[in-house]
């Protein structure tokens, strides 16, 4: 949450940090705010978008050196005071700030009481004001500030500070916020992530938690808030420029449900011997023992990949026999987990910053558990903090609803189920090979899928824009599609939908049902087949509306229900990733005809880096 970006160099600041938080919105939109600094700040910040506040900026200065930010809202109301970035009392710091400083209420108040005013509801507030009563009091220099400022502010942080004496120094400081450092030529970039990074240099820094950064044109240097001076770890970036543009789609996520096909590709490549039929994870094999090994796995993770970890159940107990939990991380870190020594842990995060994820990895680790993770964002936070993984490999996502992630996350996990299938001996080798098979012909399929149901769903999306609620049912495999779906339109759509396994909707959700409900059911053709034929028939009974996923060639449901949805027929561990396409597209479209701005949703944002 909350999108970060600076730079100091020999170029005008502005046009980089503009151009840097347009990239970065997808992190927050509730406000933004530019600081430059040349010879006295100039502060411009506006409620609402990056665009408001280019607009108000009339004549910006041509500063060398300054920071931006984009606000997810979380002490204070969205307002033109609450945004970033913030000025000290004596007005000797700006700063800009993503994380939430826990027991900034104490600080405050002593702040108070040594003179302090406050001109804003935010705990970034007080955390500049701290540094700078250390700063005045103790006659140190910005980075000493800083680092005993982190020592009394707990909770957590990525900052990004400038100093009115030091005019051409930026401080950056890390605990559990990322923060990355792009190198150029006689300039620094630094942002929460490379996104406003990439156009400029692929060499990057990523700072480590409890990292403090002395950011100057030519000469970047990192201690630790302990003060151990750090040698920086530079990495070249692969990621294309393009791959981050919307390439001539309306939506970044419309482009995205649309990439699914290269980023299954792209999960798999590599890492499928089709001739011999084996897979290979070169992440996993320093733990693979251990792994079959475990006396079971428990898989964390937040909303969409909660839900990709719940496929993982059904595939890691069908394939391989390996007993699976699956866990809400931000439950799972507070509720005090019986853990057993020869358990597993896997985190699924696309980001790799989600906070709820990270803290369990944490707590996991205090247990000297084997914690494994599945990513999508390379350098970030979760893999360093795992013994081992999986990178998924989909490429940049933007849209704050997830959508390749999510079918990425599944074809890993199909992976990793088929692998320990193999190493455990409870699949026969021809049975691998032939899912092995399917998984190389997933891809094309998936391109089927999106070129058969974008029309139907558009269709669809015309007739139920209107609804105010829906239900999703699901059962086997496609229960977590269900869940999935029903995310889907709340996120963009602001319509209430839930999901249920199927057999349950009987047990309550049942008395919703009249002619003024849609019921999305994934009915494919399963073992679980002729059972969700009498769901729907019980749907139809109450006069609901039933909009069926339906396999190529279904006949029975097709008379059954009134709208349907064909997708290819495939192998059930991997119906999920072809189920939920027509869902995303669904989604898309009934969001699209309500005006609502696809993107970035309302109360949301992409890496939900607090609490």
């Amino acid at each position: 949450m909350c999108g970060i970006v600076g730079y100091v160099g020999y170029r005008e600041a502005y046009p980089i940090l503009i151009n840097g938080l347009k990239r970065l919105e997808y992190r927050g939109y509730d406000s933004a705010g530019i600081a430059l600094l040349n010879g006295n700040f100039e502060i411009y910040k506006k409620k609402g978008n990056v665009r408001d506040l280019e607009e108000s900026i009339q004549r910006p200065g041509s500063a060398t050196i300054g920071i931006g930010h984009t606000r997810w809202a979380t002490h204070g109301p969205p307002n033109d005071q609450n945004a970033h970035p913030h000025l000290s009392n004596a007005g000797l710091f700006a700063i800009i700030h993503n994380g939430i400083i826990e027991n900034y209420a104490e600080l405050k108040k002593r702040l108070f009481t040594r003179g302090y005013t406050f001109q804003s509801d935010t705990d970034t507030e007080v955390l500049v004001n701290l540094i700078e009563e250390i700063y005045q009091v103790g006659s140190l220099s910005p980075e000493e500030a800083v680092r005993l400022a982190m020592m009394k502010a707990q909770g957590t942080l990525g900052i990004l500070l400038l100093t009115k004496e030091y005019p051409q120094q930026i401080i950056a400081a890390r605990r559990s916020s990322p923060l990355v450092i792009g190198i150029g030529e006689g300039e620094y970039f630094i942002a929460s992530d490379v996104m406003p990074i990439i156009e400029h240099t692929r060499n990057v820094v990523y700072l480590n938690d409890e990292d403090i950064a002395i950011i100057q044109p030519n000469e970047l240097s990192i201690k630790t808030s302990k003060n151990a001076i750090q040698i920086p770890f530079i990495q070249q970036l692969s990621l294309e420029l393009d791959a981050i543009e919307k390439g001539g789609y309306e939506h970044f996520m419309l482009k995205e449900i649309f990439e699914q096909p290269k980023s299954i590709q792209d999960t798999m490549r590599g890492r499928i011997n089709a001739q011999e039929g084996y897979i290979k994870l070169g992440g996993l094999t320093d733990v693979l023992e251990r792994i079959t090994q475990a006396r079971r796995i428990i898989i964390l993770g937040c909303g969409t990949s909660w839900h990709a970890g719940l496929v993982g159940e059904y595939l890691i107990e069908e394939l391989a026999r390996l007993p699976v939990e699956v866990e809400y991380a931000s439950e799972f870190r507070y509720r005090n987990p019986v853990l057993f020594e020869d358990d597993v842990i896997l985190a699924i995060s696309q980001s790799g910053e989600t906070a709820d994820t990270l803290a369990a990895v944490q707590l996991a680790r205090q247990s000297n558990l084997l914690v494994l993770g599945i990513c999508n964002v390379v350098g970030s936070s979760l893999p360093r903090l795992t013994n081992a993984g999986v990178y998924t490999h989909a490429g940049p996502e933007i849209g704050v609803a997830s959508t390749k992630a999510f079918t990425s996350q599944v074809t890993a996990l199909v992976l990793i189920a088929l692998l320990l299938a193999e190493k455990r001996n409870t699949l026969p080798c021809e049975k691998i090979k032939a899912h092995i098979q399917s998984l190389i012909r997933l891809p094309e399929l998936v391109e089927q899928t999106l070129q058969q149901t974008n029309s139907n769903t558009q269709e669809l999306a015309e007739l139920y824009k209107n609804a105010t609620n829906f239900l999703y049912l699901g059962r086997g495999y496609n229960f977590p599609v269900a869940l999935e779906g029903a995310l889907k339109l709340k996120e963009i759509s602001y319509i209430h939908a839930e999901g249920y396994p199927a057999a349950e909707m009987k047990h309550g959700p049942i008395a919703l049902i009249d002619e003024n409900m849609p019921v999305v059911v994934i009915a494919t053709r399963d073992k679980s087949y002729e059972k969700i034929i009498s769901n729907i028939q019980e749907v139809k009974a109450r006069k609901g509306k039933v909009i069926a996923v339906v396999s190529n060639g279904d006949s029975k449901i097709r008379n059954l229900a009134d709208h349907i949805l064909e997708i290819p027929l495939t192998e059930d561990i991997l119906t999920p990733i072809l189920a939920v396409i027509p869902l995303q597209l669904l989604a898309y479209y009934i969001a699209v005809l309500r005006g609502c701005n696809v993107d970035q949703p309302r109360n949301l944002a992409k890496s939900v880096t607090v609490e």
